[in-house]
C-alpha cells in the first residue's frame, strides 16, 4: 500500500516538507526490550541491541566529535566501553561513524551490564536529568524517521518519511526483521506525530511542527 504526504510550505519561502501522513499517523511505536528483534540476518530479541549493532553514521565532523568528547565525560559506572576512546572513527569513504565494539555500538551497554543495558549516552542523560535527544547522535533522535534533503531552484525540499527496510543498504535485504514493517511494534497508545513529538519538534521547529499536527488533523 502506498503512502499518503502532506505538503507545507514553511514561511522562509525556501524550505518545501513532504510529511508521510501515513506514518505520521500509525500508532507505531519503539519496542526496544518488549519484542524488538533486532536488525540481524536472524531474530536475536535475546541481545537486546535494537538497531545499534551496526553503529551509528554520523552527520558530519563536527557531531563525530562532539559525540567522542561527550563519551569521554561519562562516568565508567554508566558506559560499560569507557575505555575505548575516541569512540568514533572516519571510514575510508570520509564518513564518520561510532565504533563498532564486539557486534555492536561502543555506547552501546550489553544485557548484564550493572550500569544498565542500552545506550549509555541515554543513559548518562536520564541520570542528569536532561533530554536524551541533547546527549545522541542526531540519527538515533530520529530513529525510525528518515530525512530525505533534496535541492530545488527555489530552495530545499525535506521528505520525513519512516526509515524503511532498504535505507540500510544491501544490509537490508537480509535483516530477518525490521520494526516499521512489523505489525508488532504498531501498537503504541497514540500517533506517531505525538509520541515522538519532542523529535519532530526539533527537527522542524515548533511552528511548523504545530501546522503539521494540524495539518494531519484537518487531512484525517
Amino acid at each position: 500500500m502506498s503512502n499518503n504526504f502532506v505538503e507545507l510550505a514553511d514561511h522562509d519561502g525556501r524550505t518545501h516538507w513532504r510529511l508521510d501522513a501515513t506514518f505520521l499517523r500509525s500508532n507505531w511505536t519503539c519496542i526496544w526490550g518488549q519484542g524488538c528483534q533486532g536488525i540481524h540476518d536472524e531474530r536475536r530479541p535475546e541481545l537486546h541491541d535494537g538497531c545499534c549493532s551496526v553503529g551509528v553514521e554520523l552527520i558530519d565532523e563536527e557531531e563525530a566529535m562532539t559525540i567522542a568528547a561527550l563519551g569521554a565525560t561519562l562516568d565508567e559506572h554508566l558506559f560499560e566501553h569507557a575505555g575505548q576512546a575516541p569512540f568514533v572513527e572516519q571510514r575510508p569513504n570520509g564518513d564518520w561513524h561510532t565504533l563498532v565494539v564486539d557486534g555492536a555500538c561502543v555506547f552501546f551497554n550489553r544485557p548484564g551490564f550493572a550500569g544498565g543495558v542500552g545506550c549509555a549516552l541515554h543513559l548518562a542523560a536520564i541520570d542528569e536529568g536532561d533530554d536524551p535527544i541533547d546527549w545522541k547522535p542526531q540519527t538515533c533522535t530520529r530513529m525510525p524517521i528518515r530525512v530525505d534533503e533534496v535541492e530545488t531552484e527555489t530552495g530545499v525540499e525535506l521528505t520525513v518519511r519512516a526509515w524503511r527496510r532498504d535505507d540500510w543498504g544491501p544490509d537490508g535485504e537480509t535483516m530477518a526483521w525490521w520494526c516499521t514493517e512489523a505489525p508488532e511494534a504498531h501498537r503504541g497508545d497514540e500517533p506517531v506525530i505525538a509520541s515522538l513529538g519532542n523529535e519532530l519538534r526539533v527537527l522542524m521547529g515548533d511552528a511548523m511542527y504545530e501546522r503539521a499536527v494540524e495539518e494531519l488533523r484537518e487531512q484525517a
